[in-house]
């Protein structure tokens, strides 16, 4: 079954979803995204790491929280359903938008820019003692977290399958508020279009520097554009992202 049959998914899915119930027909949809199984799932008890730290730890943006917060559901997801299998960033996102289409935000999101996403994923658990639902995300080539991913990465992935991920709505929803009041009151959100000027603007007169952009690179960088980083900084920031999680670029 293709992939794209879970972009069809609509409201009645999502509240079922809300409560761990999936239509058949959704079940096989999704199980066709993944064909190998894993063995049995450890305590849950397992230590808790933060395991992703890297020079891309700066500024967080009202995008990577936003986006942060629908992959916990959506790894969450995932989790209860494939017991423990890891999920590539592309089907992460796609997986994440049929549990949200109507989401612009999410929408715009690309593979080059989930790494700080993730970080947000991984902090969350972190803060509440719960397993690493980032421990699912990995490369396609690899089919393993980035290289800086310093955990135990089986055990992490079995206790995330094994753990009840029914009650964190309320504890994801707080922390989701924190982290926000956080963000730099520098970082003032633009909308998508002065942002893509703004970043013509740069490309015109940085053409050599910016010989490597691909198409998800500058989608990546007008979304920084968009919450509030400047240009160059936006660029500098995919470039990192693209040595970290190389197989998303």
């Amino acid at each position: 079954m293709e992939h794209s049959v879970l972009r069809n998914i609509d409201m009645p899915y999502l509240l079922a979803a809300g409560h761990g119930i999936w239509s058949s027909s959704i079940h096989r949809a999704y199980k066709a995204m993944h064909n190998d199984g894993l063995g049995p799932r450890p305590d849950s008890s397992d230590k808790i790491r933060m395991v992703i730290h890297t020079a891309a730890d700066t500024q967080r943006t009202h995008n990577d929280i936003d986006v942060g917060v629908r992959l916990v559901d959506a790894l969450r997801h995932h989790a209860g359903t494939a017991q423990g299998m890891p999920i590539v960033y592309k089907d992460l996102l796609r997986l994440a938008r049929l549990l949200y289409p109507k989401d612009l935000v999410l929408d715009r999101a690309v593979q080059v820019g989930i790494g700080a996403k993730l970080r947000f994923v991984e902090a969350f658990c972190a803060a509440h003692g719960l397993p690493n639902l980032a421990a699912l995300a990995v490369g396609p080539t690899t089919m393993r977290p980035p290289a800086q991913y310093q955990g135990d990465w089986d055990a992490d992935r079995h206790a995330v399958a094994a753990f009840d991920w029914s009650a964190i709505d309320a504890q994801l929803a707080d922390y989701a508020k924190t982290a926000r009041a956080a963000v730099s009151a520098r970082l003032k959100p633009r909308k998508e279009r002065p942002a893509d000027v703004s970043w013509y603007a740069y490309f015109c007169s940085h053409r050599k520097e910016c010989a490597w952009i691909g198409q998800e690179d500058k989608q990546e960088i007008v979304n920084l554009i968009m919450a509030g980083i400047d240009p160059d900084t936006a660029m500098k920031r995919v470039q990192v992202a693209r040595t970290e999680f190389g197989e998303a670029a």
